[in-house]
C-alpha cells in the first residue's frame, strides 16, 4: 500500500515537472505584465487610489465607460439575435449545407478586422454603394450618415461579433434532442408554441455563454470603433490608447486597463454563478 502512494506521488510529481515550464511562461509574459498594470494603476503620478476615484469624479471617464458598456450591450443584442436566425438554419439544414454554411460563418475570421473595416467605411460612406442605391431608389433625399459615428461602430461591430455567436449557439444546438420537438408536435403543440416552450429554453445556456462572449470581446474593441466612428465614439480602448500615447497619463490608462480586466473578470464570474445555478435546478 506505501509503495503504491508512493508511485502515485511520484507520478504526480512527473506531471507538475511537466506543466512547470508552461506555468512559468505563463507567469512571465501574462502575470508579471498584469501586475505591471495594477502597479501602475495605483503608484502613477502618486501613491494612491486617485486614479480610481476619477470612475466617479471625471465627466469624460464616465462617459467612455458608459459610451463603451452601451454600445457592448447593443451589439450583443444584434449579434445573438442574428447569430440564432443563422445557427437554427444551419441545425435545420442538410449535412451538405451546413458545410457550406460553416464555411461562410468561419470566412470572416481570416480576413483582418482592420481590412472589414475599410470596406464598411467604403460601402456606408456618403458616395457608397449603399447611399447611392437608397437616393436612386428615391427612400432619401441627400446621402445618409452611417460612417463616423454610433451606427457605423455599430454594423462593423456587430458583423464581427455575428459569427462568434453563431458558433456558440451552434454547438449548444448540434447537443439537442430533435426528438423532443417532434415529441411536443404529437401532443398537439404548434410550430411555434413547440419551438418557444422546448426549443428555446433549451438553447438558454448557449445564449448565455455565445451573450458573454460577445460582451467580454466588444467591451475591448479598439480599430473598429476608430475608423468607423472618426474620433466621435471614444471607447474604452482608444481612451487607454490616447491616455498613454498622447497625454502620458500613464495612472489614468492603466487604471483603466485594470478597470476592463475587473469587469471581464467580474462577467466570468457572474457567468459560473448562473451556469451552477442552473445545474443546481436542473436546467
Amino acid at each position: 500500500m506505501l509503495s503504491a502512494n508512493r508511485q502515485e506521488a511520484s507520478r504526480h510529481g512527473a506531471y507538475w515537472l511537466i506543466v512547470l515550464p508552461a506555468l512559468l511562461m505563463l507567469a512571465l509574459l501574462y502575470f508579471v505584465p498584469l501586475g505591471n498594470v495594477l502597479l501602475t494603476s495605483v503608484t502613477d503620478p502618486k501613491p494612491g487610489l486617485q486614479n480610481y476615484g476619477l470612475l466617479f469624479t471625471s465627466t469624460s471617464v464616465q462617459k467612455a465607460l458608459v459610451t463603451t458598456v452601451r454600445i457592448a450591450a447593443i451589439t450583443t443584442f444584434f449579434a445573438l439575435l442574428l447569430g440564432y436566425v443563422v445557427a437554427y438554419a444551419m441545425r435545420a439544414a442538410s449535412t451538405r449545407t451546413q458545410r457550406f454554411m460553416l464555411v461562410g460563418v468561419l470566412l470572416p475570421f481570416w480576413i483582418s478586422v482592420l481590412v472589414r473595416s475599410f470596406a464598411w467605411i467604403a460601402l456606408l460612406g456618403t458616395q457608397g454603394p449603399l447611399n447611392s442605391a437608397l437616393v436612386a431608389w428615391g427612400l432619401v433625399d441627400e446621402p445618409v450618415a452611417l460612417v463616423r459615428n454610433e451606427t457605423g461602430v455599430l454594423i462593423g461591430m456587430v458583423h464581427i461579433m455575428v459569427p462568434y455567436a453563431v458558433l456558440t449557439l451552434y454547438a449548444n444546438m448540434r447537443g439537442i434532442d430533435v426528438g423532443l420537438v417532434a415529441a411536443a408536435r404529437s401532443l398537439g403543440a404548434s410550430r411555434f408554441q413547440a419551438f418557444r416552450m422546448v426549443f428555446l429554453p433549451l438553447t438558454v445556456p448557449g445564449l448565455i455563454g455565445a451573450g458573454t462572449l460577445v460582451f467580454i470581446l466588444s467591451l475591448g474593441f479598439y480599430v473598429t470603433p476608430a475608423l468607423l466612428g472618426g474620433g466621435k465614439v471614444l471607447m474604452i480602448a482608444e481612451y487607454v490608447a490616447v491616455q498613454i500615447n498622447d497625454t502620458l497619463r500613464w495612472g489614468l490608462g492603466t487604471m483603466l486597463a485594470a478597470t476592463l480586466m475587473i469587469a471581464v473578470l467580474g462577467c466570468l464570474w457572474a457567468l459560473s454563478r448562473v451556469i451552477d445555478v442552473k445545474r443546481l435546478f436542473g436546467a
